[in-house]
C-alpha cells in the first residue's frame, strides 16, 4: 500500500531513519552547498553503508566524485584490511576539493581521485571491481555500461543512483520538458539495457531519487 502515502511524507519518515553523518560528511555537505554540487540523499547514504556491511568490497569503483560526500560514505565504512577506493571526477576544482578531503580525513593512501571524463577513463581500467557506484551525468549512464560491465568482477554489485530523476522517468517523454527528453530517453534505455541483460540480476528501489541495484553473475 506503498502508493497510498504521499511521496513527500514517506521521503520525510525515512529520513528520520538514515543515521547521523560524521563530521566530515558534515563538512563536506557544507562545501557541497558553498560549491553548488551534488551530494547523494540520506538514504542512499544509509543504504551504501548496508551494502557495505554485506558485501565488505575490496576494490571500489565510483563515477561522479563531486566534492567527496559520497566517497567519504565509502571510505568510512569499507571495513575489509587493504579496501581500496577509486573515484572518477570530470570537474576538476571539485576533484581537488574532494581530495583535500580525503587527505584531512586520514584516507589519501586507501583512495584514488582520476581527473577526467569518464568515457575516455572507463576504457583503460582493468579492474576488476567488486562494487561500482554510479551516479554521473543521468544521460550517459547508457555509454558507461559496457565498460562498466567489463570491469566488474563476476558477484560484484552495480549501484546506480538518481534513476527517477526526480520523478521525470514516471512520465512520458512529452510530459517532460523539452529540453529534458533526450535524458528521460536515455535513462529509460539504460533501465531496459541492464533488465534486459542476462549477466545481471536488478532491482529498481524507491530509495531517494531512486537506485538500481545490479548484481553480476558469478
Amino acid at each position: 500500500m506503498i502508493s497510498m502515502i504521499p511521496a513527500g511524507r514517506l521521503e520525510f519518515f525515512l529520513d528520520t531513519f538514515s543515521g547521523r553523518q560524521s563530521p566530515a560528511l558534515k563538512e563536506i555537505g557544507q562545501k557541497a552547498r558553498l560549491e553548488n554540487a551534488p551530494i547523494i540523499r540520506p538514504q542512499m547514504r544509509n543504504f551504501i553503508n548496508t551494502l557495505l556491511s554485506l558485501k565488505k568490497p575490496a576494490n571500489i569503483l565510483e563515477i561522479g566524485t563531486a566534492v567527496g560526500y559520497s566517497g567519504m560514505v565509502f571510505l568510512e565504512n569499507i571495513s575489509k584490511e587493504g579496501a581500496f577506493f577509486t573515484t572518477i571526477e570530470k570537474n576538476e576544482r571539485w576533484a581537488q576539493i574532494a581530495q583535500e578531503h580525503f587527505v584531512k580525513y586520514g584516507f589519501s593512501d586507501r583512495s584514488k581521485i582520476i581527473t577526467g571524463d569518464a568515457h575516455d577513463i572507463l576504457k583503460d581500467l582493468e579492474g576488476p571491481y567488486d562494487f561500482i557506484f554510479l551516479d554521473a551525468a543521468k544521460g550517459q549512464y547508457l555509454s558507461f555500461l559496457k565498460d562498466i560491465k567489463r570491469v566488474l568482477e563476476g558477484g560484484g554489485i552495480l549501484l546506480s543512483d538518481n534513476i527517477f530523476m526526480g520523478g521525470d522517468i514516471l512520465e512520458s517523454r512529452f510530459a517532460v520538458k523539452r529540453r529534458d527528453r533526450t535524458i528521460h530517453k536515455r535513462m529509460r534505455q539504460y533501465l531496459r539495457a541492464v533488465f534486459d541483460d542476462g549477466d545481471f540480476s536488478s532491482s529498481l528501489l524507491p530509495i531517494g531519487d531512486g537506485a538500481l541495484l545490479s548484481v553480476k553473475s558469478v
